[in-house]
């Protein structure tokens, strides 16, 4: 197995699986891997068999060339994604996440309750 690459794609599907909020058990049987074979993948500690790569590339919407860590967006430092900026903690993440589900008027009351919130 090859270790770095295994690490690579656990750590981009990570980072994808919890920008879009979804938890490791809500994801692997969308891929097609028991919960516990899915968190094994997202340590590094196994590489996914290519249908698998497949449907972990599209439930998390990663390009391939971004899920093995080819591209200039994940070649920061050997194939990771770049981190997080300091202020950009889980919650606010989380918060971006779910405010872009929003439609122009609940957005719009979230911008309220925010500025409220900030007073």
């Amino acid at each position: 197995m090859n270790e770095e690459l295994a690490i690579t794609i656990g750590r981009i599907a990570r980072a994808a699986r919890e920008e879009q909020g979804l938890t490791q058990t809500e994801v692997g049987p969308r891929v097609g891997l028991l919960s516990t074979v899915y968190s094994r993948l997202e340590r590094g500690k196994m590489l996914p068999s290519v249908p698998t790569l497949y449907r972990l590339c599209t439930e998390l919407r990663v390009s391939p060339e971004d899920m093995l860590g080819l591209t200039a967006l994940v070649r920061g430092r050997k194939g990771q994604r770049p981190r997080a900026r300091a202020d950009e903690v889980p919650a606010l993440r989380r918060l971006l996440y779910l405010a872009r589900k929003l439609d122009a008027e609940k957005l719009e009351a979230l911008l309220h309750v925010a500025a409220v919130l900030t007073r």
